[in-house]
Formats: structure tokens, C-alpha cells, sequence
């Protein structure tokens, strides 16, 4: 949990910099746009479209219209949410992300060496491949969400993974070798999720919301570069040992 708030704390250190902020307020603008465009122009043909599928219809059956509709608008409201999100954590992943990464590699991180492979396909393909499995799983889980409390932990979950799923490869893919990255994924699985949840409970609150797909590009690209330090650092160390 310290790598997390390490990498947390960085991130908004680095909102100083007049930079940093054109990177974070471009897909939050953007983000903002297009969640206003869907309320006004689509959000009630999705309560229409939602009210003509179980277990709406089951609720209309007995009699609880106004639950139907209430729990329509708020799964209108939360796939305006996400489709607003996945685009804008799109934007950060495929634009943003690499323009950070490139100042922060200069800054912050000189120590740390590009031995990866720069290649936008696989980071773009990484990033689309991620939100369709999250849309999947969304689409998945919505009758679950009539269970008390499951409709604010299932989209956090997800969330969560989509933001571990998304950034934490992009992040390491210039600067990690193959093996590098397998070994930091493999042991910093669970540190990483909770940097991606911890980022998917800030995307709830009003107005930082916005800001989050680019501070989660930003703190994925602290963590993961940190923890390739980390790395190299040890194998320094274990080969020194070795010779010794």
C-alpha cells in the first residue's frame, strides 16, 4: 500500500506544473462534453429501451412501476457514466498517457532505462481489448445489481480493473523487457488493482471525477516505472551478491 500512495502522492505533486494539467483537463473536458451530449440526446431512449427488458418488465408485472423507472434512470445514468469514462480513459491511455510518459521519463525517471518496445498498436490494442472485456463484463453483471449494494461495488470492481488493465501495461511497455514486465505484474498484482480501485472511487466524486482517467494514466506511470527502479535495483544487487 505505500508503493500506492507513493505513486498517488507524486501524481499530485506533479499538478504544479502547468503541463501536467493541460494532460489531465484535456480528456476531463472532453469527458464532460460527451456526458452532457448522451444525458440530453440519449438518455431517455436507454430508460425506454432498459423499461422493455427483465427484470424491469417483472416490475411493472407487479405493479412497482416507480421502482422500474427509478432503477432505468439510474442504469441510464450509470452506462452515460461509463461510456463517458471508458472514452476519456481511451483518450488518456492512447494520447495522454504517452505524452506524460515521455515527461516524465525526462524529469523524474532519467535513471530509469527504455529497454522495452514503443509501440503504439500494442498499447492502443491493449486499450480498446480492455474496454471491450469491461463493457462484457458490465453488460454481464446488470441483474446482479438488484442485489443491495452490488450496483455501487460490481461498477467499482470493474472500474477498478479496467484502470489496472489499461495503464498499468501502457505505463511499462516502452521502458520494461517482457520479463520485466511479467515479474513486476506478477508481484505487484494486487498493489496495482488497488491503485486502480482507489482511482475508480475518486472517478465518483463530483468534478474530480473528470479529472480521473488522466491521473490514473499519471499515477499508473509513477507506479510502474518506481517499481521498474525497484526492480532493476535488486537485480543489481542479486548479481553483486552472486560475485561476491
Amino acid at each position: 500500500m505505500a508503493e500506492v500512495m507513493l505513486a498517488l502522492a507524486r501524481s499530485f505533486a506533479n499538478l504544479r506544473s502547468g503541463r501536467v494539467w493541460l494532460y489531465v483537463l484535456t480528456p476531463a473536458l472532453f469527458s464532460l462534453l460527451l456526458t452532457i451530449g448522451l444525458a440530453v440526446w440519449a438518455l431517455g431512449a436507454v430508460v425506454e429501451q432498459m423499461l422493455d427488458y427483465p427484470p424491469m418488465t417483472l416490475l411493472v408485472g407487479w405493479g412497482l412501476v416507480w421502482l422500474a423507472h427509478i432503477l432505468a434512470y439510474l442504469g441510464g445514468w450509470m452506462a452515460i457514466f461509463a461510456a463517458a469514462y471508458l472514452s476519456a480513459s481511451l483518450l488518456a491511455a492512447i494520447v495522454i498517457m504517452p505524452l506524460m510518459l515521455k515527461h516524465l521519463s525526462a524529469t523524474e525517471y532519467r535513471d530509469v532505462a527504455p529497454m522495452g518496445r514503443d509501440s503504439f498498436v500494442a498499447a492502443a490494442l491493449n486499450s480498446v481489448l480492455a474496454t471491450i472485456l469491461f463493457i462484457a463484463g458490465w453488460l454481464m453483471t446488470i441483474p446482479l445489481w438488484l442485489i443491495p449494494g452490488f450496483s455501487l461495488l460490481i461498477p467499482l470492481l470493474l472500474m477498478g480493473w479496467l484502470n489496472r488493465r489499461t495503464f498499468a501495461y501502457d505505463a511499462l511497455s516502452l521502458h520494461a523487457t517482457a520479463g520485466e514486465w511479467q515479474a513486476i505484474r506478477s508481484r505487484q498484482k494486487a498493489p496495482l488493482f488497488m491503485l486502480g480501485l482507489t482511482m475508480a472511487l475518486l472517478a465518483h466524486i463530483p468534478v474530480i471525477g473528470l479529472l480521473v482517467p488522466a491521473l490514473a494514466a499519471l499515477s499508473f506511470v509513477h507506479y510502474g516505472l518506481e517499481a521498474l527502479r525497484r526492480e532493476r535495483g535488486e537485480a543489481i544487487v542479486t548479481i553483486e551478491g552472486e560475485r561476491l
